[in-house]
């Protein structure tokens, strides 16, 4: 596996990462999720992607059973602060620098680790002013619970000021063929800074993965309604087409061109068997030529995906 810096002065990180949050949705299997982190480990990907708030703590206890005598190959990227009910009905955020203590202390056990290597708020808490959530992290660090501080889902303005507060190592926001809007302010933001992006919903909702994607679960984006989706189908056939070309998958040519787009960007993929690993493991060893670059820059240029990301509900706390 390729690696690369986390940020500027950052470990160093695997060129793909792994996204936990799908070995906790139903049904589950603890023992094919285990086998695709050790199959993973065992290939060099060693950014683990969570959230405390993935299965209601079931996504970190089954890292944590998965790295058990094997820490030292694990880069565990932690993300906090988003409350749920018991029917996983979105309550809203809390960013407190009290609650992100109290989160990271459950974190820490249930992954049976004595440090998080990444940990971030999921998003900006409105109602808490955000140098006193990066704050927080910052003590955290300081304290040796934490070795580096993460922010997710925020704009150019709340980066600047969390890394006024504490060095920021990395960025995890959505970013793919079909979700650009990174690119104009953000992105040159965190290049300036010496801040890693790693991206996730690499395949915006499936729409970059070669099937019709469903309109499904708690949070449907206005991208996969109605209009929307039928037009944003027929946009992603140009990347359909150039992947039949080259012998390769969909899914395959969209994380290949993220990768194409700086050594600073790392995807996210999601993995729930260990079967998928060496369609994951080839992606980053395609070349995409300049021509090939070009004809998915036309494709999708900004304003070609129609749709929000997130319901309005949602997005409200997303970057923008």
């Amino acid at each position: 596996m390729k690696m690369t810096t986390l940020g500027r002065d950052g470990p160093q990180v695997s060129r793909l990462g792994l996204g936990c949050a799908g070995m906790s949705q139903m049904p589950r299997n603890e023992e094919e999720g285990v086998a695709t982190i050790h199959a993973l480990l065992d290939a060099g990907v060693n950014l683990l992607d969570t959230a405390d708030f993935y299965g209601m703590g079931h996504n970190e206890m089954l890292i944590g059973r998965a790295i058990r005598g094997r820490r030292d190959q694990a880069l565990l990227s932690v993300k906090c602060g988003l409350m749920l009910s018991p029917t996983h009905r979105f309550l809203g955020l809390d960013g407190r620098p009290a609650a992100i203590k109290n989160f990271v202390a459950y974190s820490l056990q249930r992954l049976g680790v004595d440090e998080i290597d990444l940990f971030q708020l999921c998003r900006a808490d409105p109602d808490v002013p955000y140098e006193e959530s990066i704050g927080a992290i910052a003590e955290l660090i300081a304290e040796g619970k934490v070795r580096h501080l993460g922010v997710s889902e925020v704009g150019a303005d709340l980066i600047r000021r969390a890394h006024a507060v504490h060095p920021v190592a990395a960025l995890e926001i959505e970013y793919s063929l079909a979700c650009r809007f990174i690119e104009h302010e953000i992105l040159p933001t965190t290049r300036e800074l010496g801040i890693a992006v790693v991206a996730y919903r690499v395949l915006a909702d499936g729409l970059l993965s070669g099937s019709v994607p469903e309109s499904r679960g708690l949070f449907v984006p206005p991208r996969l309604e109605g209009g929307n989706l039928a037009a944003n189908v027929a946009t992603c056939a140009a990347a359909l087409e150039l992947a039949r070309e080259k012998g390769i998958t969909p899914a395959q040519l969209a994380v290949a061109w993220l990768l194409a787009q700086g050594e600073d960007i790392i995807p996210l993929i999601g993995m729930r068997r260990p079967s998928r690993l060496a369609e994951n493991l080839a992606i980053p060893d395609i070349v995409l030529s300049p021509d090939e670059l070009a004809r998915l820059d036309k494709a999708f240029h900004p304003e070609a995906i129609l749709g929000d990301r997130y319901p309005a509900s949602v997005q409200k706390f997303a970057a923008r």
